[in-house]
Order: C-alpha cells, then sequence, then structure tokens
C-alpha cells in the first residue's frame, strides 16, 4: 500500500477542482491565473501534473520555480529544464509549449512585474538565499 503524501492529495485536489471549472479555482488562489503544467520525471520518466500560478507575457506564459522560498528548487523545475517540450493546461485549454529559464538579464527586468502581480513571490524570494528562477512558456504548433 502506498502512503498518502499531504502535497500530493492538496494538488490532486486543486487539479479536480481546476478541471471541474474549466480552470478556476477557490481558495488560496481564487482570482489567480492558473496552469497545470504536465511534465516528466527526470530520473523516474513518471509523468506528472503541477498546478501552478502562472503570469501572462504577451503570447507567452511565466511560471515561478519558488517552491515557497525553500532552500531548493521544486522537483518540477528539474524536470521542464530537462526535458523542456512540455504540455499546458489552461482554462478549458491543452496545447504544447516549449520551456526556457529567463536569462539572468531578463529576469531582472520581469521579477518586478512579478512581484508586482503577486507579492508573495517577492516575500518568498526573501526567505531563500538562492535566486528563484522564472520561466518563459512559449507555445509551439
Amino acid at each position: 500500500m502506498t502512503e498518502s503524501n499531504p502535497y500530493q492529495d492538496w494538488n490532486t485536489k486543486i487539479i479536480e477542482e481546476f478541471r471541474a471549472n474549466g480552470g478556476k479555482v477557490g481558495g488560496p488562489f481564487e482570482g489567480a491565473p492558473m496552469i497545470l503544467i504536465h511534465h516528466v520525471g527526470a530520473r523516474t520518466g513518471t509523468h506528472r501534473v503541477t498546478p501552478l500560478v502562472y503570469f501572462p507575457d504577451g503570447d507567452d506564459i511565466l511560471i515561478v520555480a519558488s517552491k515557497a522560498g525553500a532552500p531548493t528548487h521544486p522537483d518540477w523545475y528539474y524536470n521542464v529544464t530537462k526535458n523542456p517540450r512540455i504540455d499546458v493546461e489552461v482554462g478549458t485549454e491543452t496545447f504544447p509549449v516549449e520551456v526556457k529559464e529567463l536569462d539572468p538579464e531578463e529576469r531582472a527586468r520581469t521579477w518586478p512585474t512579478v512581484v508586482a502581480a503577486n507579492p508573495g513571490f517577492g516575500e518568498y524570494q526573501e526567505k531563500t538565499d538562492r535566486v528563484i528562477p522564472l520561466l518563459r512558456l512559449t507555445r509551439v504548433a
């Protein structure tokens, strides 16, 4: 028997709510633009789905590898940097994207916009010594 993981259980509930409500969720994410990223485990090869807040950037989407300010990057970050062609769900649409981490200069220009839209990410950056990565998702054909 597999033990229940509270983090996975919490994500599963968010994913179910997202899909039942056309990409909208309540609770702490109410009103925030949400995305589901589909990624493959870098070591395990296991398919995973992770709900995240996102930020529109022209035709692209930005996501933040914050892990709530933890000292290490989230597991999904390693997965999408190793296998950068992923599928995402936004609203009721699913489509492929290419993931690219913003270089330090672009991140420095973009980070204030992210924090202005969602100040919690600024608080996460203050909690950690690592630079929290920003990743750009660009739709591909």
